[in-house]
């Protein structure tokens, strides 16, 4: 469902989010409140506002499964903020390509490229095409990567986990998905044409999710993030390598 972004703020307006670069916002916001809007969830509020769900809820006396209202209001503190974390350092054992045969009569399609480990997660790639947008650590950096494709082109999901937001309410991302991979790491699918899971939904590493589109945006492509503990960080490091 749609989300209302008017007046959603009660005392402390909605971050600015630009995913090209020029004024997106990477720190917690550490004041005012948020006024809860009709289908938006924790995971997407946290979102909005650079926190981790976890440390968010905690700050509100939210437990698990975490579920909010419509009217209710979600307060911001500097002291129950998360502290920017430094980007993880890839932990994944790569396995070695399959050797090629020595005679190769047909051309066939490179194979996908395999999983990447890291932190138990199994990253994989969320769509086909050309790397158009890298992330930047920098304050007003894009925090995710853009993939460019054809309308109606597959978005699977990089990993196995839960969708836990489906929406259009997060300015400048479009038709939207989050899925949540474990405790501490989730990731995002923006500007699709068609969202083909809801909300709640199990979700298998390589599932299509959603269709590639430009809502929210001015081309086609994907926009993917992936954040550690509610901070953004590169996605590059994560997946495998494209054979």
């Amino acid at each position: 469902m749609a989300l209302l972004l008017g007046g959603c703020a009660v005392s402390n307006p909605p971050p600015v989010v630009d995913l090209y670069g020029k004024s997106s916002r990477s720190q917690p916001v550490t004041s005012g409140s948020h006024k809860v809007a009709r289908g938006e969830t924790l995971y997407s509020i946290a979102w909005r506002y650079g926190w981790d769900y976890k440390s968010l809820a905690r700050a509100n006396g939210i437990k698990a499964p975490y579920t909010i209202y419509p009217g209710q209001v979600i307060r911001f503190s500097s002291r129950a903020a998360p502290a920017p974390k430094n980007r993880p350092r890839s932990t994944a054992s790569s396995s070695k390509p399959a050797a090629k045969p020595v005679v190769k009569p047909v051309a066939k399609p490179a194979p996908p490229a395999a999983p990447k480990v890291v932190s138990n997660v199994r990253w994989r790639w969320p769509a086909d095409g050309e790397l158009v947008q890298r992330f930047s650590s920098a304050g007003s950096g894009p925090r995710g990567i853009a993939i460019a494709g054809r309308r109606g082109a597959s978005v699977v999901a990089a990993a196995d986990g839960t969708v836990v937001y489906k929406g259009v309410g997060l300015t400048g991302y479009g038709k939207l998905l989050i899925i949540k991979h474990n405790d501490r790491w989730l990731s995002a699918y923006a500007h699709n044409d068609n969202l083909l899971v809801k909300e709640g939904e199990q979700v298998k590493s390589g599932q299509k999710i959603a269709t590639m589109g430009s809502s929210g945006t001015f081309r086609t492509q994907l926009h993917f993030e992936i954040r550690r503990d509610g901070q953004p960080v590169d996605p590059l490091p994560l997946l495998p390598k494209k054979p």
